[in-house]
């Protein structure tokens, strides 16, 4: 096998019904000089057998065991001290990479000379017949679509929008340089080091091409499927702030009005949804305290249907 290129970093923690896809999605890459670094966040499944076993046959794989659970964010740092290719990506242990995405994004950075690319990625949902992928949904294309390559967050501030680890791929150069760590003992951890990316690269592209199918459980355990619990609100919506202070922070004025634009179209509504029958009033109060907050930095409101206004109009009461 050649000298890996890329690094793919897969964590994971009682992923045992998904974990074969994502494996299998490696190995049916159109660039085959990848390595894996397979983390078994303190599984309590089969995790930890599936990567042994993919380990033992495949010498791509390597893996690192935590013996309790560390988190997403430790256990991506943890294997991020171990990277020793020019590239590194990101693959969760319970998504899956489009056959060509390695090629796609490696190939873009390898022309370009970036720091990071970014593609796009649609939900693999489940239905009565297995998962199917979805459409790529507007605010993706938004970021992604044209391609831009040697881009920055000042010409394309709606790039902003892409805040999830495993639609980028990056120089592991890029990662050192600016000493990139994602928060540990958190929720939502790729937020704020997306808008780090954004903020410090001295270029980076994005491609319309869909790198990733992102998996909607069906038994409803994703993390973004357990909003309505308050410690993961919290942890919400301190990444929202989080990602919009670094922007803040940079004087990126027109990526932060973009972020807020887009919290307030997409992220705000299901959460008033949600408040508004929630037993918890600290559920609702700190909804509504970022419902005033981003509204009052929206210098347009959003064109919104009118249900959706009178949503956050209630929200600015609580």
């Amino acid at each position: 096998m050649s000298t890996p290129v890329v690094t793919v970093i897969v964590p994971g923690r009682d992923i045992a019904p998904y974990a074969a896809d994502a494996l299998a999605s490696l190995q049916a890459q159109t660039l085959p000089r990848w390595r894996a670094l397979l983390v078994d966040d303190g599984s309590r499944d089969d995790t930890g057998s599936i990567f042994a076993r993919a380990a033992a046959g495949d010498g791509r794989f390597q893996v690192v065991t935590h013996d309790r659970p560390r988190g997403l964010g430790a256990a991506r740092n943890a294997a991020l001290d171990l990277v020793d290719t020019p590239f590194v990506a990101f693959l969760d242990g319970d998504d899956v990479l489009t056959p060509s995405a390695l090629e796609r994004l490696v190939s873009t950075l390898d022309a370009t000379g970036s720091d990071f690319v970014v593609g796009a990625y649609v939900r693999l949902r489940p239905t009565d017949e297995g998962y199917v992928p979805g459409a790529v949904q507007p605010w993706v294309s938004a970021a992604t679509d044209p391609a831009r390559l040697g881009t920055t967050l000042a010409d394309h501030p709606a790039a902003s929008g892409n805040i999830v680890a495993w639609s980028k791929a990056s120089r592991i150069e890029f990662w050192r340089r600016h000493r990139l760590r994602f928060p540990e003992g958190r929720l939502y951890e790729d937020q704020l080091v997306a808008q780090q990316m954004y903020t410090r690269a001295r270029a980076f592209d994005v491609i319309p091409d869909v790198v990733v199918q992102w998996r909607e459980r069906a038994d409803g355990s994703s993390i973004t499927q357990h909003r309505a619990q308050l410690s993961v609100l919290v942890d919400y919506i301190e990444a929202l702030r989080g990602g919009l202070a670094v922007l803040d922070a940079a004087d990126a004025r027109d990526a932060a009005h973009a972020r807020v634009r887009l919290v307030l179209e997409m992220d705000v509504p299901p959460l008033v949804r949600i408040a508004q029958t929630h037993p918890d009033p600290e559920y609702r109060r700190r909804v509504g305290g970022l419902v005033r907050d981003f509204l009052d930095r929206a210098t347009v409101l959003p064109a919104v249907d009118p249900g959706i206004a009178e949503l956050w109009r209630a929200a600015r009461l609580w």
